[in-house]
This record gives structure tokens, sequence and C-alpha cells, in this order.
């Protein structure tokens, strides 16, 4: 009978060093995470999910912190009715200040249940972790911009610029049957650009690099992005019995095409962001750090070249990459093949036009019997934001502040944002850091997650970095 007090004392101090370690949310903390979750909790897939929902509910909570009806917009373009988008204006006090734009998109990667470990339409904690389709790509950015609106209206916080707020939907596309998806920034821009025209725009592709053992390793600022060009490869034949094989068969011609893109890699080359990202990548002492030392030095070096495009996240800035992405052939078990299909997925070094990715793909592939169709007249791109100190010295300074230890660098972003809708309006879009992930986040995999702690830091410095842009003079 005494060891009943005493497990209970036991017991007593655990549940108190639990409550130490995992100290209480604020008020405007508890609020962020519930925005957080109802985002991460509403399927915007393309599938069968709906992006309209989600802009809606972002509205609600604009509104409902006091936000003028007026000032608060949920579009949904005709015949797209689950593709809709929210804006929102925070109006500042210099007439001659241009706005500044907060940019991000509602649609995610689609996600099976059956694949999942958990739920990926439901945000789980656990262990210091956050799980869910969206978690990074991009939900937690787009719950900061909500939140970050809601605190500088609420906290009355005087801002000189005018802030914009557009979270769009279509940005990772999508397709059922012949239904496309809309991709909501594009047309934003095509349709209302008043609405988006800033001097500047922030939105996904910087973020920060953790190291395996959840160290900060590089806090990064995007400052442009590869071109995005997807080919169709096709084969057709006059197919026929299958009991009667002949050599020409269309699967496997195709198949022989997909064998000679895996093998080709195409030239290296730098640019100056990438140079700087890549340098300070070589500071890390394991073997592609190492590797990629040797060939800074001496790109000639074709052993280093091969050591450091070993690492995915170093190839992809080293070259332009195409890849297969869907397949499909055949149209009965007991035919010879008629038609056989592949999607190759290029995305391309800034500089390289269309042609002449189209050009190397037929010289690689080297049969006129494979018709490669690229899918666009053209690359389209973001412009290449200028690294002006404007920009960069309130992004590295409170860099230091709230990431101890990780190199700042600038970065060229490997896959594409919404960015590129803004090219005809000629306005710069940036990536800044904020939300740091490792490179196991399952961005457009299998359980996406994104450390609690990267959310919640990530989310003080965006909050803090918003208010040092709006507050600083018009600049050239």
């Amino acid at each position: 009978m005494r060891l009943m007090p005493t497990l209970a004392t036991a017991l007593a101090l655990l549940a108190t060093s639990a409550v130490a370690q995992s100290p209480a949310l604020t008020p405007d903390q508890t609020r962020f995470r519930a925005i957080y979750k109802e985002l991460v909790e509403t399927n915007t897939q393309f599938s069968n999910g709906d992006c309209t929902l989600a802009a809606n509910r972002m509205a609600a909570h604009l509104r409902s912190a006091g936000f003028p009806a007026a000032d608060v917009t949920v579009w949904v373009p005709d015949g797209h009715p689950k593709e809709g988008a929210v804006t929102a204006i925070l109006r500042g006090t210099d007439a001659a200040a241009k706005p500044i734009l907060l940019l991000g998109h509602l649609d995610v990667v689609e996600a099976r249940r059956e694949d999942w470990t958990r739920d990926p339409y439901t945000l789980i904690e656990e262990n210091g972790v956050f799980y869910g389709r969206g978690t990074v790509d991009m939900k937690a950015m787009d719950a900061v911009w909500v939140d970050t609106f809601i605190r500088l209206r609420e906290g009355r916080v005087p801002l000189k610029r005018t802030l914009k707020l557009a979270l769009t939907c279509g940005e990772e596309g999508g397709a059922v049957g012949e239904l496309r998806s809309l991709n909501g920034a594009t047309w934003m821009v095509q349709n209302h650009p008043e609405t988006l025209t800033a001097e500047f725009g922030l939105t996904e592709g910087g973020g920060g690099a953790l190291r395996a053992d959840g160290t900060n390793q590089f806090a990064l600022l995007q400052v442009g992005e590869k071109g995005v060009a997807n080919f169709t490869l096709e084969v057709t034949n006059p197919g026929g019995h299958s009991s009667r094989p002949v050599p020409d068969n269309a699967i496997y011609r195709l198949a022989g095409a997909l064998k000679k893109i895996e093998a080709y890699r195409f030239p290296l080359k730098f640019n100056a962001t990438t140079r700087g990202l890549l340098a300070a990548r070589a500071t890390e002492n394991d073997p592609a750090g190492l590797a990629l030392k040797r060939l800074l030095a001496n790109p000639k070096d074709a052993a280093a070249e091969r050591a450091a495009s070993a690492d995915p996240s170093i190839n992809n800035r080293l070259r332009t990459t195409c890849i297969a992405t869907l397949l499909s052939g055949g149209h009965a078990a007991n035919a010879l093949p008629q038609r056989a299909n592949a999607t190759i997925n290029c995305r391309v070094f800034p500089g390289e036009t269309l042609a002449e990715v189209t050009q190397a793909l037929t010289r690689v592939i080297g049969d006129p019997q494979v018709k490669i169709t690229p899918a666009e007249t053209t690359i389209r791109t973001a412009i290449n934001p200028p690294l002006s100190d404007f920009i960069v010295e309130p992004a590295t300074r409170l860099a230091r502040k709230y990431f101890p230890g990780a190199v700042f660098t600038p970065t060229l972003m490997a896959g594409a944002t919404d960015a590129r809708a803004f090219g005809p309006l000629q306005m710069p879009i940036y990536g800044p850091p904020g939300l740091f992930t490792n490179a196991e986040s399952g961005l457009h995999g299998l359980n996406e997650h994104i450390p609690v702690k990267s959310v919640m830091t990530g989310r003080d410095y965006l909050y803090e970095l918003v208010q040092e842009y709006a507050n600083q003079p018009p600049h050239s």
C-alpha cells in the first residue's frame, strides 16, 4: 500500500516534466495551429478535393479578424467551381511605396490513404513532427500568410507598404479524364492583374535545409527557378496477334528510347546563383561535398562530377534534367501493341530554350519512329529577381537571429512555383527562408512531414521579415 503514493508522485513528476518540455501554446500560436490544421484537413487535391472550400475558410478567418468584406475576395473561375482562390489587402500608409504580395497555392499533390502510414488529410503531431499532405507544400506558408495578416491587423502594426495576399489553386496541376486543372495564379494575372500587382512577391521555394541530425544547414533565399517542359514520346505500330511476335514492338521501341534518356546526362552548367549555393554546399565534408569542392575548382573533373551528381540535390542544380513520369501502352492482353506513350518531364536550366532541349532528346533517342512532341510552345519561366540589399539584408540578419548556425545562401529552385505566372507583369518573386525541412520530407511523395519547431520558428521569422520589408522606403 505504501507504493501507491510513491507511484502517484512519480507520475505527477513525469507529467510536470512533459509539460515543461512541451510548453503550452500562446493564444495566437493556438489560433495559427488551428488555421494550419484546417488547411491540411481540407482536401485540395485535384481529383476529389476543393480549393474553393479552403479559400472560403481562409476568407472567414480574415473577416472574423476584422477585415472589411470589400478587402477579402473569393474568386471562382468560370467552369472551375472547385478551383477557387482568396485574395486580401492590408493597407499601408505610404502611397508612394509599392505593395508587397504574399503568394501561396492551396492545392496539393494527390495522396491515397492506402499508400500512407497515416491519414494524409489529418494533421497529426507525433514526436515533434507534423504529418499530412500539404504540411510542407505549401499549407504551412499559406497558414503563415493568413496568420500574419491577422496578427498585423489585430495588433495595429504600422506599415508603410500595402500588403496583398493571394492563395490560388492549380499550381500542382492535375487531370481526371479530359478535365485539366486551371492554374489560378496565371488566371488571376490574365484577368485581374491589379489584384496581384506589387513591387515584388514572396512565396515558396526558399525555406531552409536541415542536416540529418536536425541542426540548421542552409537558410535559402530563392532568386530564380528552372523552367518546366513536358514532352510526349509516342511509338505507333500496326500491331497484330500476340501469338505472332515480330521484332518491331511499340513497347520495346519506346522502352529503348526511355533507357537512352535514363543514361543521358545534360551538360554541366553554372550561373552566379548556383555557383554560390554549391560553394556553400561544398563546405560540408561528406563525400558529395568533397567531390563538389573539386568540381567547382575544375569543372572538367569527370570523376568529381559523377560523385557530386550522385546527390540528387546537387545534380538538379548542375544541369537540365529529363525523366520519365508517365507510361502507357497496348490495348489488349492478346494483341501486339499498336501504340505506346510516355511523358518526359524536364526541368530546364535558365537560359536554355525549348528547341535546344527538343534537339537534345531527338539526338539522344536517335530513332525517327519515336515521335517527340513538346506539350508547350515555349518554356514559361519566372523572371530573375535582383539580389538587392533591400531584399537580402533583412533576410540575412533575421536568419542569424532565428536559425543559428545556418549558412545563408541564394538558391535556384530546381522545381517550379507560381512565380512563373508573373513574367508578363515583369514582377520579381522571391522565396524567403523560414520553413526548414530535411531531404526526406516526403514532398510530393508519401508521408509528407515537417518538424513542429520548423513551422513555429518559421512563422515568427516570416512575420518579422514581412514587417521589415513593409516598412522599408521606396527603392529603385
